[in-house]
C-alpha cells in the first residue's frame, strides 16, 4: 500500500493572499501521518517573484517528506520559471516508487492562466508512459484540470488540449491525475483513471466559502485507488474506485433500443456541405439502420437563414424514425431562433418503452459558447429525479468533456456545474455533438458520447464524416462510429448499465 499526500495552490507571498497558519497546519498533519511522499500541484508562489521563491523554498523545507512539485500558472508570472527551476527544481520529471511511477509535467503557459501539454512536452510524456508502461500505478501530476469542475464560476483555464491529453491517458492506462489550479477539490473516475484535484492548502481565496485542505492518496496492493479530501476542519470526504475488470464486455439478452446520433450537418449552399453524404445516411438510416429514434445534437444548419432551414427540413422529414433535434449555436444565428422552432419545434421530453430523452438547450446567440444556467442546471436536476425510474438520455449540442484534436476553450462555460448535476443525478446516458470529432467516456456511472461532424467538410475526425449507432441492451449500451461514406463502423464504447433501469 502506497499513501500520498497531495498538497496543492499554496501561494506563498508576504501579501495578504497567503494563510501561512493553514499551511503549517497541514504540513505539520501531513509531517505526522505515514505517506510516503507529497505531490504538490503548483501556485507555490503567488507572483513568481524572488522573494516569494525565497520564502517558498524555506517553507517547502519543512515537509518531511520526499517531495515532487510541478509549476503552476502563478509561478510562471514575471519570468518565474526560471527561478522554479533554480529553487525548487525541474520543471518536467520522473519519480519512482514501489510497483509505480509519478510522471510530472508542466502544463503552464507564460503569463496566462489557461495550460497546455502540447508540442514537445506531449510527445515526452507519451515516451515516459510507454517507458513505464509495465508499472502497477501510473500517476501523470500536473497543474491544470483535465475534466470540467464544479463551482469554479465560468468554466475556463483548461488545458487547451484537454481531449487529446485525457486520451492518451486512457490509452496507456493511467491509474491517477492529480492536478490543481481552481481551488476546489474534486475527485472524478473517467473509466479507469481517477482525476484527483486538489483545493487550496494556504490560499485566501477559496470557492463558496469552502476552508483550505488537502487530499490523501492511497494506493491499494489490489489496484483500488483510494482519494479522501481532508479539510482543516477536519471534516473528510472519501472515495473509492475499484478498478473495472473485466474490461470486455459482451451484451447479453436482447436489444432494447437503436438510437442513431449525428451532429454538424450543416446544411448550406456552401462547397464544405457534402450533400451527397449527408443523402446517403439519410438512405442507409431508412433502408438497413432502421432504428427507434434519430438524434440530432445541433448544426442542422450552416447559417440561420430561411432557404438553408427549408433544405434541412427537406433533408429531415425522409427519416422514416422519430426524431429529436435540439439546436446548435449555428441554428440561432441571424434568424435562427425563429427559424429552428417553425420548422422543428420546441424540443421536448420523449418518453418510450422506459426511456426518457430529456432535451437541453445550450446555445446561445451569435457565439460558439455554450451555457445551461443556473435555472437550467436545476431543471435539469428535478428531471433526472422526476425520471430516476426510467433510462434517461440527456441530449444537448455543446460537450461536457473535452474531446480530442480540438483546442478546449470551456465551449459550455458551465461544464463544471452541468457535469456535477449529470454524475450526480446518474443520467444513464448524455449524448452530445459539439466538436467535429467523435468520442466516448464513461464519467463516473455516466457514459457522455460526442458525435462527429456528418456532412461537413470542415472536421476534424481522421475517421472522416461519420454518425453514431447506439443500441442499448439490459445490461450495456454499446456504441459504434459509423463512416458516412462507406458504412464501415468502429467501436467507440461500451458500458455497462447499473442501476434502476427496467423498461
Amino acid at each position: 500500500m502506497i499513501r500520498i499526500a497531495h498538497i496543492s495552490d499554496t501561494h506563498i507571498t508576504g501579501e495578504s493572499a497567503y494563510k501561512g497558519y493553514a499551511y503549517d497546519l497541514i504540513v505539520n498533519d501531513v509531517n505526522r501521518g505515514n505517506f510516503d511522499f507529497v505531490i504538490h500541484t503548483g501556485d507555490v508562489t503567488n507572483q513568481g517573484l524572488r522573494e516569494e521563491y525565497e520564502r517558498a523554498s524555506y517553507e517547502l523545507k519543512k515537509i518531511q517528506k520526499p517531495l515532487v512539485v510541478i509549476p503552476g500558472n502563478h509561478d510562471v508570472r514575471n519570468v518565474g520559471y526560471t527561478l522554479f527551476e533554480k529553487f525548487i527544481g525541474p520543471l518536467n520529471g520522473v519519480y519512482e516508487f514501489k510497483d509505480g511511477v509519478v510522471i510530472w509535467v508542466d502544463s503552464t503557459i507564460p503569463d496566462l492562466s489557461d495550460g497546455r501539454i502540447g508540442g514537445h512536452k506531449f510527445r515526452w510524456l507519451k515516451a515516459k508512459l510507454e517507458e513505464y508502461s509495465d508499472r502497477k500505478f501510473k500517476i501523470v501530476a500536473s497543474h491544470h484540470h483535465l475534466v470540467p469542475l464544479p463551482d469554479t464560476g465560468r468554466e475556463r483555464n483548461v488545458l487547451y488540449n484537454a481531449g487529446d491529453v485525457l486520451d492518451l491517458l486512457l490509452r496507456h492506462e493511467v491509474n491517477l491525475y492529480t492536478c490543481g489550479h481552481k481551488h476546489v477539490p474534486n475527485v472524478y473516475r473517467v473509466e479507469d483513471l481517477v482525476v484527483d484535484n486538489a483545493g487550496c492548502t494556504s490560499c485566501r481565496k477559496t470557492r463558496k466559502g469552502d476552508v483550505n485542505s488537502y487530499n490523501v492518496i492511497t494506493l491499494h496492493d489490489d489496484g483500488r485507488v483510494e482519494v479522501r479530501i481532508r479539510r482543516v476542519t477536519g471534516d473528510e470526504l472519501r472515495k473509492e474506485h475499484q478498478p473495472i475488470k473485466p474490461k470486455i464486455f459482451v451484451p447479453t439478452g436482447k436489444r432494447l433500443l437503436r438510437i442513431v446520433q449525428m451532429s454538424e450537418s450543416n446544411i448550406s449552399d456552401r462547397i464544405y456541405f457534402r450533400r451527397k453524404i449527408l443523402e446517403n445516411v439519410v438512405r442507409t438510416i431508412n433502408e438497413k439502420l432502421k432504428p427507434d429514434l434519430v438524434i440530432h445534437n445541433g448544426d442542422v444548419v450552416d447559417m440561420g437563414i430561411e432557404r438553408y432551414y427549408e433544405r434541412a427540413y427537406e433533408f429531415y422529414e425522409r427519416i422514416k424514425a422519430p426524431k429529436l433535434v435540439v439546436p446548435g449555436h449555428n441554428d440561432i444565428t441571424y434568424l435562427g431562433y425563429d427559424l429552428f422552432l417553425e420548422y422543428f419545434g420546441e424540443p421536448e421530453i420523449i418518453e418510450t418503452r422506459g426511456f426518457t430523452f430529456i432535451p437541453v438547450i445550450s446555445a446561445q446567440y451569435e457565439t460558439p459558447i455554450g451555457v445551461v444556467g443556473r435555472i437550467g442546471q436545476r431543471k435539469l436536476a428535478e428531471r433526472l429525479e422526476d425520471y430516476r425510474e426510467s433510462f434517461t438520455v440527456v441530449v444537448l449540442h455543446h460537450n461536457i468533456v473535452p474531446i480530442p484534436r480540438s483546442r478546449e476553450v470551456g465551449f459550455l462555460e458551465d461544464a463544471g456545474d452541468v457535469l456535477r448535476t449529470l454524475t450526480a443525478g446518474e443520467a444513464n446516458l448524455v449524448l452530445t455533438g459539439h466538436g467535429g470529432n467523435s468520442f466516448g467516456v464513461k464519467v463516473e456511472k455516466t457514459p457522455i458520447v460526442n458525435a462527429g461532424a456528418v456532412s461537413w467538410e470542415l472536421h476534424r475526425n481522421p475517421f472522416g464524416n461519420s454518425f453514431n449507432l447506439i443500441e442499448v441492451y439490459r445490461d450495456m449500451v454499446v456504441v459504434f462510429e459509423v463512416q458516412a461514406t462507406w458504412g464501415s463502423g468502429r467501436l467507440l464504447g461500451i458500458w455497462k448499465i447499473k442501476g434502476p433501469f427496467s423498461p
